[in-house]
């Protein structure tokens, strides 16, 4: 009898609520990703964001998005494959060394080409560049022919939601930002079935339905008492990537409804912060996107040498740059940046990068010898001649040779925080998991709120393709959840009534396991249309 209330319980509450709407909190690329899966498969949604502006740290993202067997790389002629994107992402799992494949890394390679193919046709992202990255063995990173690849995918995603809020008048998609959410609700029979926020006039408000957390990672937050000191104070000196809005506010709200956390320890000192040379000690600087490694750009000491593996992954170049001598250089010869102009030219219009017309000028810049500049590039020139492994173990060379009568864009780099891998504990159907390793019913998470998916090193244009790949997957299953417990109080309902005319007196059923297999495989479904292509002019700072 007493379950039997709980379930009752439960069902009246759920029907106050919108019957279709799920909470997402967090605007990024990994919320977006979540809302437009909702929509495709049938639900509504509220997005919750506590900033002025959606898109948080994926606007800023500036290399691209991986992806295997996508459509670009078969135009493009690249023969890649699954097999060898896993071992990639496993290989810097376990940072350089070996382990047992994990389920949810074997998740995001697999649906990694479906995640870009999906941007491209519902979208119109160009995605139509593909190049190496640091850790990878084959060219996967996609991005487009200009702009960030993160800010146009993540413009897109945001253009299309406000054009659906717009046009069904807040029916199926609201957003709602300069909204802090404070505390999930939690139902009789535990699961979570809404959020608790307060708006922009301070006032407190509740929205009803299962929640999806998207609201990134805790590399911003140097407070004494925050998640960054508490399990990785070594780092509370460096300067950051992140945005103010980084604080880990998604993971301490998971804590509080009983999830677990993985892998809190492990975050991503990323090698080429910039550093502007009027403020040298900013704590947020900008990020020199590692596609500039990957058209074959150079890392150079106080000397002029070089010391390391350029696309190397990130824990390694990081650990080498602590070894050696600085101020380093990230250089591109002219070849390099013809390759990625766009870039180039965006941190020369911010102070970050100077165009140099010759070798002198560039060792002068560095304050080096000439001589071993010029040795530095000859040596260079003859290996990637011979096309052999390097002394480093480089075997990856581009856009040769280097020579002291061309020209070069540099800029002055640091290792700086750039990604916390640690998060709330999920499983690969995004479903968050508590402390006795169950998954808590209604609570999902996707994007850097979420730990477990990268290990101990994060590869390389993997940030974008977890935002995408994860939000879908969250999506998806919190619409099926959402269709399976409404039919389920929806059938217990009508079989109460009919019990009621037969026999008044009779007890209330028992709530049926779950609700019928057609409906849930109706939840999988994608029949969304494609999608007209549109540019949105950047109005937003990175």
């Amino acid at each position: 009898v007493t379950v039997s209330v709980l379930y009752w319980s439960s069902a009246w509450k759920h029907a106050m609520a919108p019957a279709n709407q799920v909470v997402i909190v967090g605007g990024g690329l990994a919320g977006l990703s979540a809302a437009h899966s909702v929509l495709q498969h049938g639900g509504s949604v509220v997005l919750i964001d506590k900033s002025a502006f959606l898109g948080g740290n994926s606007t800023k993202a500036t290399s691209g998005i991986n992806g295997s067997y996508t459509w670009a790389q078969a135009e493009l002629k690249i023969s890649d494959s699954q097999k060898a994107f896993l071992d990639d992402v496993v290989k810097s799992y376990y940072n350089g060394g070996d382990g047992k494949t994990m389920p949810i890394s074997e998740t995001l390679v697999k649906e990694s080409g479906p995640a870009v193919d999906w941007l491209t046709s519902n979208f119109g992202v160009d995605l139509s560049v593909v190049g190496y990255m640091g850790g990878h063995s084959n060219m996967r990173t996609h991005r487009g022919k200009e702009r960030f690849p993160g800010m146009t995918i993540t413009y897109a995603l945001m253009d299309a939601l406000e054009k659906i809020e717009k046009a069904t008048n807040g029916a199926k998609a609201r957003i709602i930002t300069k909204a802090k959410v404070t505390r999930l609700i939690r139902d009789g029979l535990g699961e979570v079935c809404g959020a608790v926020y307060v708006g922009k006039d301070g006032v407190e408000r509740e929205e009803r339905g299962p929640v999806i957390i998207a609201s990134g990672g805790y590399g911003a937050d140097f407070t004494k008492d925050s998640l960054l000191a508490k399990y990785r104070p070594d780092l509370m000196e460096y300067s950051t990537t992140n945005g103010e809005h980084c604080t880990g506010d998604g993971i301490k709200l998971a804590a509080a409804v009983g999830a677990d956390m993985d892998d809190m320890d492990n975050v991503q000192v990323h090698p080429t912060g910039i550093v502007h040379p009027d403020e040298p000690n900013a704590k947020v600087k900008f990020l020199a996107a590692e596609a500039l490694r990957g058209t074959g750009a150079l890392v150079l000491n106080a000397n002029g040498q070089r010391f390391m593996n350029e696309v190397g992954r990130r824990n390694y170049c990081s650990g080498e740059m602590k070894k050696n001598k600085g101020p380093f250089r990230l250089v591109l010869n002219s070849k390099c940046a013809k390759e990625i102009i766009w870039h180039c030219k965006h941190y020369q219009g911010r102070g970050l990068m100077k165009h140099l017309k010759s070798g002198e000028e560039l060792a002068k810049e560095i304050g080096c010898d000439a001589g071993v500049l010029a040795k530095t590039f000859a040596d260079y020139s003859a290996i990637m001649q011979k096309g052999e492994p390097d002394q480093y173990g480089k075997k990856i060379f581009k856009n040769g040779p280097w020579q002291m009568n061309d020209e070069f864009f540099v800029a002055i780099i640091e290792p700086i925080v750039h990604y916390t891998m640690g998060g709330i504990k999920v499983n690969p159907a995004s479903q968050v998991i508590d402390t006795k390793n169950a998954p808590i019913p209604g609570l999902y998470a996707a994007g850097e709120v979420a730990g477990r998916v990268h290990g101990q090193n994060r590869l390389g244009g993997n940030s974008l393709l977890d935002c995408v790949v994860f939000g879908r997957i969250a999506g998806r299953q919190s619409t099926k959840f959402l269709l399976e417990t409404r039919l389920a109080g929806s059938a217990t309902n009508r079989i109460g009534v009919l019990q009621s005319q037969m026999a008044p007196a009779a007890e209330a059923p028992a709530a049926p396991a779950a609700a019928p297999a057609a409906a849930a495989a109706a939840a999988d479904e994608d029949d969304t249309p494609k999608k007209e292509k549109k540019e949105k002019k950047d109005k937003r700072a990175d």
